[in-house]
């Protein structure tokens, strides 16, 4: 059985947005047509035609990046924002302005009622038989008018928006190659902070711990003879010290590309993650294929941090964790309950992600409002 009520509600919110955008869309032809001496200067005309292209990608359900400025096309708009957003608003306004009269007038006529110039429509208004059954078919006519015309003339307005303001292939080329210029930076920054971290990790850790096995072996050595228990109390910390370095050179050699991978695959390897997350999490795994083994460093290390943000900052009760391969885009989704809040550039790891998503020509979204829950989502290709 359909939810009828639940379409009628459906029909009404669609509508009641519909009207909305409308209205705003005849107050802002006003506005642009009153200021266009303003609107004309390229570094105002940007933020207002931005504006537009956001409300009319909001109206459709749509998401929208920022544009290079394009004087002439928003100039353009402007001048179609004008035409046809005066008489579509217009419209909105005389059809949900008649849905008020309606009513109005007739509680006029009831309080009223020796007054038989107040008319609803082009009928006037001579006694109750003609008050409230023609205000209700009024309410009935103008509510349907309303329904069927201003949904589908709000998205034909909106579509029309974001098809005039949306970058030319040219733009989108030259924002591509400023975006791959820009990740390439932020690619080659990391690489270089990657290897004096990795530098700064084989110095003060591992390098130390080897000149310290080798001083107290030649101490050994020179010693051996006289005091052969000497000499073997600092072999065996020798000993000792080297089964240290080796763990610190397996952790530094772990963050470089964890062995895990190269062991188990990416599903076993996150499987091994998650069973050490610190919180209840919940794993799904489809079937993955063969996966360039930088995309698979890349997932690891982005659920990796993912999780250990969960476990020391988001108070949640669980967490999950779902990877799937999608043609050639590989989406991990990482998600938690809870209290949210969680934003790249608070320290949190996340711009790490980011970066390293970017670097693959990936993509990082998140959303983490407040209260929660908090949902990470990361787009890896792997069709190389």
């Amino acid at each position: 059985m359909p939810d009828i009520p639940g379409a009628i509600r459906a029909r009404r919110l669609r509508t009641q947005h519909s009207g909305r955008y409308l209205l705003d869309t005849l107050v802002f032809a006003v506005v642009t047509l009153a200021a266009v001496p303003l609107l004309c200067v390229p570094r105002l005309a940007q933020p207002w035609t931005e504006h537009h292209r956001r409300r009319a990608a909001a109206l459709l359900g749509q998401s929208v990046e920022p544009r290079p400025r394009a004087a002439r096309r928003n100039l353009g708009w402007l001048l179609t924002q004008v035409v046809t957003g005066l008489p579509a608003g217009a419209l909105a306004l005389v059809c949900l302005g008649s849905l008020l009269l309606t009513p109005a007038i007739t509680l006029v006529w009831w309080a009223f009622p020796t007054a038989p110039w107040l008319p609803v429509v082009s009928v006037r208004i001579t006694g109750w038989g003609i008050a409230l059954p023609l205000g209700l078919v009024n309410l009935v006519v103008l509510a349907a008018l309303a329904a069927l015309v201003l949904p589908p003339l709000a998205r034909a307005h909106a579509r029309c928006c974001l098809a005039l303001l949306a970058p030319l292939p040219a733009e989108q080329l030259v924002e591509r190659v400023t975006e791959l210029t820009r990740t390439r930076t932020d690619v080659l920054q990391a690489h270089s902070a990657e290897l004096r971290r990795i530098e700064r990790d084989l110095h003060d850790g591992t390098q130390a711990r080897l000149v310290a096995i080798a001083m107290r072996l030649a101490v050994a050595g020179e010693s051996f003879s006289a005091d052969p228990d000497a000499a073997a109390a600092l072999v065996r910390q020798a000993h000792t010290e080297t089964e240290d370095a080796m763990t610190e050179l397996r952790s530094v050699i772990r963050t470089i590309y964890p062995p895990v991978l190269a062991d188990q695959g990416l599903a076993g390897a996150l499987g091994t993650l998650t069973t050490r997350a610190g919180i209840p999490t919940r794993i799904d795994i489809g079937p993955l294929g063969e996966i360039p083994a930088a995309v698979e460093a890349v997932a690891y290390f982005a659920v990796t941090e993912a999780l250990a943000n969960i476990a020391r900052h988001s108070r949640a009760t669980e967490a999950s964790v779902r990877v799937t391969l999608d043609g050639a885009l590989l989406r991990a989704r990482i998600a938690d309950d809870g209290h949210g809040g969680a934003h790249p550039a608070r320290g949190s790891g996340l711009d790490g992600i980011r970066r390293r998503a970017a670097a693959l020509d990936g993509t990082l979204e998140i959303s983490s409002p407040p209260g929660g829950p908090t949902v990470i989502a990361l787009d890896l290709p792997c069709g190389w």
